[in-house]
């Protein structure tokens, strides 16, 4: 079954299993448990080895993932901190003053989601933590809330230069400077742009459709189902005391200190400079670094402050930890089905197929390309790990021949990898967009599908459409023009089934 067809079905499995059963652990455990029996040859003790030592212990023992879970440890303390000390109770209380109106809650969790451009990780949480009151107040459902956070996070760290996302990919491109491909590829990445278009169409517009009407018009009534409960709570002696400024100081102070420490990892204090420094540093230790600093920053000055105490600090931190437990099971589930999918060679399957039927298709490589990407990152939950298949092959088919193609081929590479990431309950992109908004997870996908699909199928027109045109300002406005129509034909379709239901 090594680099065959087999090695994607354990993925494959896990994500149905998800969307029929609505039960994201036991689905994940089963993809698990067929790609370990896949690998032993359905030997049970070579299977349980393997699914225990290569599998969890693997997953958990690796320094990356494990710099991606004390962050998430730390992030949930500083979230806790911040309601503890009042900081999100203040923000809501100048929302509840300053946004007027659902619009104004979707839009402002809009922007605050392309501010924070750093990390998708970063993004997710910290976008959900503020932002949750105040959907709660205007009604927003839980699912449309992960989509507005969800819809800024790789979409838009796929597109900001200075991100742990240009890093990882710059560092997959061999014989190239793989800045400058990246900025290059950013007008041609047409489903991060498009999805951001989209998105704030969708808002203004006030078109909602699929499953998530449903839960739009339940939240709309007072009632939003299948939320998890946040479990950090805000005592009311201290809730007081807070300032809009003890929630302002935590974020500012985390982005600011997540820079330093991505840049610090990548050797700018060596005498690299910033952009390599950004391209060559390492995001997990880098987000570790800075999360550190920031939460010894916050905790200091709330003590000096005095809106909360230190025992009230400490015991911020097993609180913090709780409230993503949840997330961390996902997400050690998640590398876990990575790694068996790693071990049945996955990527020597995709390298084998996308290299033997690229040349005669060259042509329309960028659109098959962004296919093969969105299937690949769907089934195994990670655009990293698409990029790593992809790029080379695509350095290596058009580097001597057409430097235009190779460019809006590699962003179509990149593209395909977010549209999937974007798409598949695996992600753990996806998964933190769940567990910022304190929405089920699996609600979460299935009320974000339609609206990711739209935006993929244009991007795949739109990828045929640049292999002629080869201009980046003229195909952008052709996409332009066909997701704003779109949003009329949808708006016209709402209007007309609402006037339906009344009659």
């Amino acid at each position: 079954m090594y680099a065959t067809f087999w090695s994607l079905v354990p993925p494959l499995v896990a994500i149905v299993l998800a969307l029929i059963t609505k039960e994201v652990y036991s689905s994940l455990f089963v993809g698990v448990l067929i790609g370990a029996l896949f690998f032993a040859g359905f030997d049970p003790e070579v299977t349980m080895n393997h699914m225990i030592n290569e599998g969890f212990i693997k997953s958990l023992s690796n320094p990356g993932n494990v710099g991606i879970l004390i962050f998430l440890v730390i992030l949930g303390t500083v979230v806790c901190l911040m309601n503890k000390a009042g900081g999100s109770a203040a923000f809501g209380a100048w929302a509840k003053t300053h946004i007027k109106s659902r619009v104004g809650a979707q839009i402002v969790t809009i922007l605050l989601g392309v501010i924070i451009f750093i990390d998708d990780y970063f993004n997710c949480l910290t976008v959900g933590s503020v932002m949750k009151p105040v959907a709660a107040k205007h009604k927003i459902s839980s699912s449309k809330l992960a989509y507005l956070i969800d819809a800024t996070a790789a979409p838009v760290c796929i597109i900001a230069p200075i991100s742990s996302w240009a890093a990882a990919v710059t560092g997959f491109v061999e014989g190239e400077d793989g800045f400058s491909l990246f900025v290059n590829a950013i007008p041609y990445n047409y489903y991060a742009l498009l999805t951001i278009v989209f998105m704030v169409g969708v808002v203004l517009m006030k078109i909602d459709f699929g499953p998530m009407k449903k839960y739009e018009t339940l939240a709309a009534a007072g009632e939003d189902p299948g939320d998890e409960e946040n479990t950090v709570s805000t005592p009311e002696n201290i809730r007081g005391r807070g300032k809009v400024f003890d929630l302002v100081f935590p974020i500012i102070s985390l982005i600011v200190c997540c820079i330093f420490g991505m840049i610090y990892t990548g050797g700018f204090f060596d005498g690299v400079d910033f952009i390599t420094a950004f391209a060559d540093c390492s995001a997990s230790l880098g987000l570790v670094i800075g999360s550190s600093i920031a939460l010894l920053l916050t905790i200091i000055v709330y003590l000096i402050r005095r809106v909360i105490s230190f025992k009230e600090c400490m015991a911020s931190i097993p609180e913090g930890f709780k409230s993503m437990v949840p997330a961390i099971l996902i997400l050690t589930f998640a590398w876990t089905l990575k790694n068996m999918t790693d071990s049945l060679g996955a990527s020597e399957f995709v390298d084998a197929v996308v290299s033997e039927y690229a040349a005669g298709f060259s042509f329309l490589l960028p659109a098959i390309i962004f296919v093969i990407a969105a299937l690949i990152s769907f089934a195994t939950g990670t655009s990293w790990g698409t990029f790593g298949i992809l790029i080379p092959i695509v350095v290596d088919i058009f580097q001597q021949t057409d430097h235009t193609m190779m460019i809006i081929a590699i962003s179509a590479c990149m593209a395909g990898s977010v549209c999937g990431d974007h798409c598949s309950p695996i992600s753990d992109t996806t998964i933190m967009a769940s567990a910022g908004a304190k929405c089920n997870h699996v609600k979460h996908v299935t009320t974000q599908l339609p609206y990711a699909l739209i935006v993929a199928g244009i991007s795949f027109v739109m990828y045929l459409i640049a292999s002629i045109v080869k201009d980046p300002i003229i195909s952008l406005a052709i996409g332009l023009v066909i997701t704003v129509g779109i949003l009329f034909a949808l708006k016209y379709l709402s209007n007309r089934s609402a006037k339906k239901t009344t009659e």
